[in-house]
């Protein structure tokens, strides 16, 4: 099984000591392609790599929601048509199963002596990647919103569905909850941060074997329920960009919500006053009566393709580690993100992310099958969510195709 070694998600980020960062990008020739998601702190570290750019070295970046459907693909070939994927604590799994990054321990000892250990993503005694921040998701609200009600933000879910009913109500909002609840990727995040609150385990201890389809699995499907009764009926058509529009619209008080993309939230581009002036950020909900968040604690990093040659390995390497050097940090970027980077001081936006790493949230599961998993319980809560289905039949459809692709993938008998 695969060990996964950071000291930074285990214990809460305070303010950095700063070192000194690179001195200009020092390569010479060579082809950068980077494809990853797209907010603005991932816009941010594209910008530093891309900066290397020039007298012989191409960088370019490919940044879209779309990047976990096309980063498999774009890397298979020989050359990668991308050189670098920008991804989080499950997708790198993805690539891993394919065989498609390489070991970055020979260019961290040449060219990474600026890079923190901390930042160093260890997978099988093998350097896999350069994490770059930390995330979770928690409790975004109306500030505004919660004052006409006189309710205190939520610190459970059962207080978040208490306010919600509140809120309704009093015909403030007719859908006031929102969240990234679209078939796929994103309604099977949200499932994993319920479970995990709830004190489930994916699989039976020490092997492949899926094992949700029990209490824990049932009362988080319930309690999804239960919120999309208060979410826009297209709530199987919101990932996190069609989310945050619905914030950013006015039509949403209370949401999960990535850390990462919370500054968004609190800016003035694309809402009123009211909506970015009176929008907090709280820590991580629990549920059920436990004390455990339910959320997952992630990290996000760079990779470097395998298929790629070493002068494009290298231009890769150092352009990002440039761009997720202390340079980038400045007033505009430094809440962007729960930065890693040395020099970074928490912003009050990021508060949530910092409490959930001091309120103990678990680390999302780096397994190689949990992406197996993620795409089963993705592609089967449709019906669920739309009252077709049972919670227990839609756990076992679950588990029959998380089983059907293990055992393809040889990772169960």
């Amino acid at each position: 099984m695969r060990t996964w070694k950071t000291a930074a998600l285990t214990t809460a980020l305070s303010v950095l000591g700063a070192t000194t960062a690179m001195a200009g990008c020092g390569i010479e020739a060579g082809r950068v392609s980077i494809v990853g998601n797209e907010f603005p702190a991932i816009h941010t570290v594209a910008e530093g790599a891309e900066a290397c750019a020039g007298d012989g070295v191409e960088v370019k970046a490919n940044l879209t929601a779309d990047h976990q459907k096309i980063n498999v693909a774009g890397m298979q070939g020989n050359p990668a048509e991308y050189t670098s994927a920008i991804i989080a604590t499950s997708s790198i799994m993805a690539l891993m199963n394919e065989d498609l990054i390489r070991p970055l321990d020979d260019l961290v000892a040449a060219h990474g002596q600026d890079v923190p250990k901390r930042q160093l993503i260890v997978i099988d005694g093998k350097v896999m990647a350069v994490a770059f921040m930390a995330n979770a998701q928690t409790l975004v609200y109306r500030q505004d919103v919660l004052d006409q009600i006189g309710v205190a933000p939520p610190k459970t879910y059962e207080e978040l569905l208490a306010a919600a009913e509140k809120i309704r109500a009093a015909g403030i909002m007719e859908h006031p909850v929102g969240g990234a609840y679209a078939a796929g990727p994103s309604i099977a995040l949200e499932f994993v941060d319920m479970y995990i609150g709830h004190g489930g385990e994916f699989f039976k201890p020490g092997t492949a074997e899926v094992a949700i389809n029990n209490e824990q699995g049932v009362a988080t499907l319930n309690m999804m329920k239960a919120l999309s009764a208060y979410m826009n009926p297209d709530f199987l058509t919101h990932d996190n960009n069609a989310t945050a529009a619905e914030w950013e619209a006015g039509n949403v008080a209370l949401m999960n919500f990535w850390g990462s993309r919370a500054v968004a939230l609190v800016d003035s581009e694309g809402s009123a006053p009211q909506v970015h002036e009176n929008t907090r950020v709280g820590p991580p909900m629990t549920v059920g009566g436990g004390s455990i968040p339910a959320s997952a604690l992630w990290w996000d990093g760079w990779t470097v393709a395998k298929n790629t040659t070493d002068q494009d390995a290298l231009a890769t390497f150092v352009a990002l580690a440039h761009g997720t050097s202390p340079e980038i940090l400045n007033d505009k970027t430094m809440g962007q993100a729960v930065w890693m980077i040395d020099g970074y001081q928490p912003a009050p936006v990021n508060g949530g992310v910092v409490a959930a790493m001091e309120m103990g949230t678990k680390p999302y599961p780096m397994l190689p099958y949990m992406s197996l998993l993620n795409t089963a319980v993705g592609e089967n809560l449709s019906d669920f969510m739309q009252g077709k289905e049972s919670a227990e039949q839609a756990l076992a459809d679950i588990e029959a195709a998380y089983t059907s692709a293990a055992k393809e993938k040889g990772f169960l008998n």
